[in-house]
């Protein structure tokens, strides 16, 4: 891609701009532990919720939606869009807890909620397996999209590509390690309003084009199937266009099981990573409330509109594409069809999107390192003042900064497929999930709980993968059967391990009670803290998470219908969207979360 003057310009506007950002903020981050890793636990739900959405908006999810439409239309998305039913939960029955335990990680919970060694084994081993190995394999695959991106934007080597990355990689890792999280969530705020309007300017320019003919001409010029909103529900999992067809089996984990389920990063069920450390940032629990609730919203019906239409222009503008290489659809594209100056524009909405997720992700990993592994397990006990030890732990913090940096950059040059990672990444967390929602609810659960919960899935899966798979057959493998019994072999494990051990010592679970106040099934440790019994709130919680899930799909339905001049069924959606949310402001008055 030839860049002209103009282009270069607004990329170096950009990157100065993000610089300067880190200067602005560098004092406010350096006062405590608090101010850098959760912006002083005072970031307003706008900003909160923005920067959730320009770090789960990388540099690889535009190109993974161009793939995903490109393969098998707008209901392939599901794959993704089914997880809302996770975040929506999280935004009514977690967001207001996490702010209130007043937690800086979300491991440092772990001892709060759990008492005794087992609870320090666990927070010192997820320290360095969630901080570390998990983060940098996120980066790792995070920045091999941003290679990709690179190499086809130049047209140069992949080896010249990644030290472009590397480059920009460094520069992040600047302003993260200077400004905290205050700086990455302003900064985040400003490169989400570049990569989205970038990406509205290239689809309008692109459905546009003489080549495609507007909307009309999209339609006309798309396989039959391709518009789909929902898949066909059916006993093989092979489809095409025509029939985009999934097993009941597959439809069922991505529907019923797997949002509640399975760990996955962004979307940890009961909120965790930097789902959580947002929720931790925010000004209150009502901001916190909002903050996800925006997110959700944002995340899916704002964003992925521009996405879907370019990737169903690139099956019309680039049918020779082979299977592997439909994703680099959305790159062509903004190479043949941008002129000068939105050429460097929608450059620097990539550029955007790959330094608000890396910021990100070294500034969370970097706060489980310090917060969890070396405060807690490595630091010696000192005579220092505040003022001294806050210094250092900055310091400290700056370093595990830059380390993780440079993790994650080899780790990026072991990573051959990047579909293969997210694999190895699911089925690590199948069945953990329903832990991570149930501590909050059920007394019961203890340090032993989530241990076994963390572990079993590696030998389910390991099991399932090697012996069930070849035993059982296609039908086995089109059915998700490897993912169910992970769960279902991973739940009774942590079901047996939790009644066979002792639970958290009474005083320390009275101590978590009375600072979070949880409901559902926690009478034995309220009567023996003496504390009057709450009114409930889960009924009003349920429908209003229910409410908002109807809501968002709706918006996002009624949105695309509108774009392909659909009008009666976008009439549908839209009535539907308006009761659905005056349901959920009707039933949110009535809970506790706005108080």
């Amino acid at each position: 891609m030839t860049f002209e003057l103009i282009d270069w310009l607004i990329i170096g506007l950009f990157l100065a701009v993000s610089l300067f950002i880190s200067l602005r903020y560098q004092g406010e981050a350096s006062k405590s532990l608090s101010d850098f890793f959760l912006g002083g636990r005072n970031l307003p739900w706008y900003i909160a919720g923005v920067s959730l959405v320009a770090t789960t908006f990388a540099a690889d999810t535009p190109l993974a939606v161009t793939e995903l439409v490109a393969k098998n239309g707008i209901s392939s998305n599901w794959i993704w869009w089914s997880f809302l039913f996770g975040g929506m939960l999280t935004t009514f029955f977690f967001a207001n807890l996490w702010r209130r335990a007043n937690v800086l990680t979300e491991l440092e919970l772990i001892e709060l909620r759990y008492s005794g060694k087992p609870a320090a084994i666990l927070r010192g081993f997820k320290a360095i397996y969630l901080g570390l190995f998990m983060n940098v394999i996120v980066i790792g695959w995070v920045n091999v999209a941003m290679v990709s991106i690179i190499q086809v934007f130049f047209d140069i080597p992949k080896e010249t590509a990644f030290w472009y990355m590397m480059a920009v990689m460094v520069i992040t890792m600047i302003y993260a390690s200077l400004s905290g999280l205050i700086g990455v969530a302003i900064t985040d705020t400003i490169q989400f309003a570049i990569a989205i309007t970038g990406c509205i300017i290239l689809a309008v320019i692109v459905v546009n084009s003489d080549e495609i003919g507007g909307i009309d001409g999209l339609k006309e010029k798309l396989p039959d199937g391709a518009l789909n909103f929902f898949p066909t529900i059916g006993d093989s999992a092979q489809g095409t266009f025509n029939t985009l067809t999934i097993s009941i089996g597959a439809f069922l984990s991505y529907i019923g099981v797997q949002w509640w389920s399975s760990w996955y990063p962004g979307a940890e069920p009961g909120g965790g990573g930097y789902i959580a450390q947002r929720m931790m940032s925010a000004k209150n629990e009502k901001h916190a409330v909002f903050a996800t609730l925006f997110f959700q919203a944002a995340h899916y019906c704002l964003r992925p509109w521009p996405w879907i239409l370019v990737g169903l222009c690139s099956l019309v503008l680039y049918p020779e594409l082979s299977e592997a290489d439909k994703k680099l659809g959305f790159v062509m594209a903004m190479k043949d069809f941008l002129p000068a100056g939105l050429k460097g524009l929608l450059f620097v909405a990539f550029l955007a999107a790959y330094m608000s997720t890396i910021s990100t992700q070294l500034n969370w990993g970097a706060s489980y390192l310090v917060n969890d592994l070396y405060k807690r397990f490595i630091e010696k006990k000192n005579k220092l003042t505040e003022e001294e030890q806050n210094k250092k732990n900055i310091l400290v913090s700056r370093l595990f900064t830059v380390g993780i940096m440079i993790i994650g950059g080899f780790v990026t040059t072991q990573i051959n497929s990047i579909s293969a990672v997210w694999t190895f990444v699911m089925s690590c967390g199948a069945g953990l999930g329903l832990v991570l929602i149930l501590r909050w609810y059920w007394w019961r659960i203890n340090a032993w709980s989530e241990i076994t919960a963390t572990v079993a899935p590696f030998f389910a899966y390991y099991i399932s993968s090697q012996f069930l798979e070849d035993k059982f057959g296609q039908s086995f493998i089109d059915n998700n059967g490897t993912f169910f019994v992970t769960v279902g072999f991973t739940t009774t494990a942590w079901l047996i391990a939790t009644v066979l051990t002792k639970p958290s010592e009474k005083e320390h679970l009275i101590k978590f009670y009375q600072l979070v106040k949880p409901e559902g099934l926690w009478n034995p440790i309220r009567i023996a803290a003496r504390e009057d019994k709450q009114k409930s709130q889960l009924l009003n919680l349920t429908i209003c998470w229910v409410s908002s899930i109807t809501f968002v799909y709706s918006l996002l339905f009624a949105t695309g219908k509108t774009i392909f001049k659909e009008w009666d069924e976008a009439l549908i959606w839209g009535g539907i969207c308006i009761v659905s949310i005056w349901l959920l402001q009707h039933f949110m008055k009535r809970t506790n979360i706005l108080n």
